[in-house]
Order: structure tokens, then sequence, then C-alpha cells
């Protein structure tokens, strides 16, 4: 992979990042790293270490952890809110990533986070896939 291919790979990342809530498709943002869908989705995997659409769900769904710990919006809401047009796949996907429903984790307190830095807490709370971000159970003596 060339410089110059990161670099288009980067534009395309950094409009998942700046613009998640808009329908991004893997063919737009082709258009945005100048490849062709096929080439653009394997070249994203072998940069980052997911595939777009994998890339942009974590986008949403930490950016869904944020509004469903303010707690003003339901679960139909932040899905929407998010760019998501399916709340069940939103709720399927965010269970796989957090390690909880997208109710369970709005109903649960999250005062452990309130005294970290917010640059801390994002990292901290980022989904991950295959590692739940839910309650730390306690230590076995």
């Amino acid at each position: 992979m060339t410089l110059e291919d990161l670099v288009r790979l980067r534009k395309a990342r950094d409009l998942m990042d700046r613009d998640y809530a808009e329908p991004l498709d893997v063919p737009a943002l082709a258009r945005v790293a100048l490849m062709s869908p096929g080439h653009f989705s394997r070249s994203f995997r072998d940069a980052f270490g997911e595939t777009p659409y994998g890339y942009l769900m974590t986008r949403r769904i930490e950016r869904a952890k944020a509004l469903l710990r303010r707690g003003d919006l339901t679960v139909t809401e932040v899905c929407l809110a998010v760019g998501c047009t399916s709340l069940g796949s939103f709720s399927s996907r965010f269970t796989e990533l957090v390690g909880e429903s997208p109710s369970a984790y709005r109903a649960r307190r999250h005062d452990e986070g309130a005294a970290i830095p917010a640059c801390y807490a994002k990292i901290h709370t980022r989904p991950v896939r295959g590692r739940a971000t839910g309650p730390v159970p306690p230590p076995v003596a």
C-alpha cells in the first residue's frame, strides 16, 4: 500500500468520524478515497484492521453510548440520532460491542466515569468487538 493510498483512506475514515450519522455506504466512501468499492474495502481492512462498515458502526455505537448516558433520549431516538435506520440492527450491534443492550446500558448508573477527563473516558468507553465494556466484576479473592 502506498503513502498516497493511506492518505486517501484516512480521508474516508475522517469522513466517517465526522459524518457518522449520515447515510454512508462503501461506494460513497470509495469515491472519497478514489478507489473501487472492492479495493477500498480490502485496503481499509488492511490499513485499519476492520471493515469500513465495522469502523462506522463502532463510531455510531461510541456516540450512542454518550447519548444513552445522558438519559434524556429513548433508545429509538438515539438509534436514529447516530444514523442507524433499524432499531433491531442497532440493538444487536450495540449488544455485540458493548456487552449489554442499549436499554440496560441507559438504565444503569454511569457515575464511575464522572470524575475522569473526557479524553480518557473516551478511551475507556470505546466499544471494541469481543470486549464488553459494561460493569467490571469484582476481583476473585
